[in-house]
């Protein structure tokens, strides 16, 4: 064990970057910058991600408020739509909102409760309980909503969203009812066109709609999979991980990204010599201890990525062997035994030695350690550059 570092993980700055740029050669001089500013040593399989946001922009992969509206009439018709399940988001989920109402001359909103899926919440469990409430089975109107639990407002932004999608909807001179269950066929009991607007949950969804007799039934990922007019578009993931970009405009999630990564890897591997993995990152998958809002709001972590991300960590609990089979060494004795263990660890796989090591996708782990890195703000880092991620107790200096 002679290298004393680790994993080290590093936001590297960039230009604005905006519609149009070629964004392969400003990744590949960015990286060549930071080297040699740094004076970073780089080494096969360090890895360089990519925030989607800046995939998508300078794609131009943009669509209008009127774009989705288009879409909406087109696929649902312009009388009453049903949205089911939606996120509680300004940023996320306003501007699709907007776009049915737009389409529609009435919405019906339905919100699940206590919480959306990524655990925004409207109300706690222990207030369900203390209304005598079943989640599962009871349906609330708006007005009996307001009855038991008052004006509830978000835990981080203080925004109340009940009223604030109202509002959205009756901006666009459209009609809301917005009531509350967590069974998305009672939305059936209002309208038989409806669109599932959860996003890790949605297949379930709109089966469940489907078998409970809906006329048609599409999810958020089934509008703009191709351009209206010309606007950008996700084959993949339609309006699955759009944001907002001005009042009238939102960025899509980009396409084309295995073809990017592998062609960024191919410029990379010219520049420096080194085979390096590259990756692009949305939100990331953590859980906020406090607020218990789940970041991921984004389909996946990681959309596209090089061939040497694919598949899930391959550890062995360092503790468990200090404590159990060598807890009776100390030392170098200790430390030899360790490594020895690691280096034959294909042997031990699953066993008590491998338990609790978080066996989640590479691609999970390492889009969410970027995530972290870069942020959502003002830090000017997307682009990450993680290096020792492979490594182990085991490794030595090279």
């Amino acid at each position: 064990m002679s290298r004393a570092v680790g994993t080290v993980v590093r936001g590297l700055r960039a230009p604005i970057i905006q519609q149009g740029d070629d964004l392969l050669t400003i990744l590949t001089e960015t990286v060549l910058r930071a080297v040699e500013q740094e004076h970073i040593t780089l080494r096969d399989r360090d890895i360089v991600a990519v925030t989607e946001a800046v995939v998508a922009k300078a794609q131009g992969n943009y669509a209008m408020i009127d774009d989705i509206a288009q879409d909406v009439q087109d696929k649902l018709g312009s009388e009453v739509i049903g949205a089911v399940f939606p996120i509680l988001s300004r940023n996320r989920f306003a501007s699709s909102l907007s776009a049915v109402a737009r389409a529609a001359k009435k919405v019906v909103l339905q919100l699940s409760y206590p919480s959306d899926e990524v655990g925004n919440h409207l109300i706690s469990l222990d207030q369900i309980d203390a209304a005598g409430l079943n989640p599962w089975c009871d349906v609330l109107t708006e007005a009996e909503f307001r009855a038991h639990f008052g004006v509830t407002r978000h835990f981080f932004t203080g925004l109340d969203y009940i009223s604030y999608y109202r509002e959205v909807i009756e901006r666009e001179g459209c009609e809301a009812v917005i009531l509350f269950a967590n069974d998305p066929r009672e939305i059936l009991k209002h309208t038989g066109r409806v669109l599932a607007c959860d996003i890790h949950t949605r297949e379930r969804t709109k089966r469940l709609l489907r078998e409970g007799g809906a006329e048609r039934v599409l999810g958020l990922d089934d509008l703009l999979t191709s351009s209206v007019g010309d606007s950008g578009f996700n084959p993949v993931y339609g309006l699955l991980g759009a944001n907002r970009a001005t009042e009238e405009r939102v960025k899509l999630f980009p396409r084309d990204g295995q073809a990017f990564v592998e062609q960024a890897a191919k410029n990379l591997r010219e520049a420096t010599g080194r085979k390096l993995e590259v990756m692009i990152y949305g939100d990331g998958a953590f859980k906020d201890s406090v607020g218990k809002v789940w970041e991921l709001a984004d389909p996946v972590v990681s959309p596209a990525y090089t061939d040497g991300l694919d598949g899930l960590p391959s550890e062995i609990k360092l503790k468990y062997l200090a404590d159990s089979a060598f807890a009776h060494l100390r030392g170098e004795a200790l430390c030899n035994a360790v490594i020895h263990s690691i280096q034959h660890k294909d042997e031990l796989e699953g066993g008590m030695i491998s338990q609790g090591t978080t066996p989640r996708r590479l691609t999970d782990l390492i889009g969410s350690l970027c995530d972290l890195t870069s942020g959502s703000g003002d830090k000017g880092t997307p682009f990450i550059l993680v290096q020792g991620y492979f490594d182990n107790y085991a490794a030595n200096g090279q």
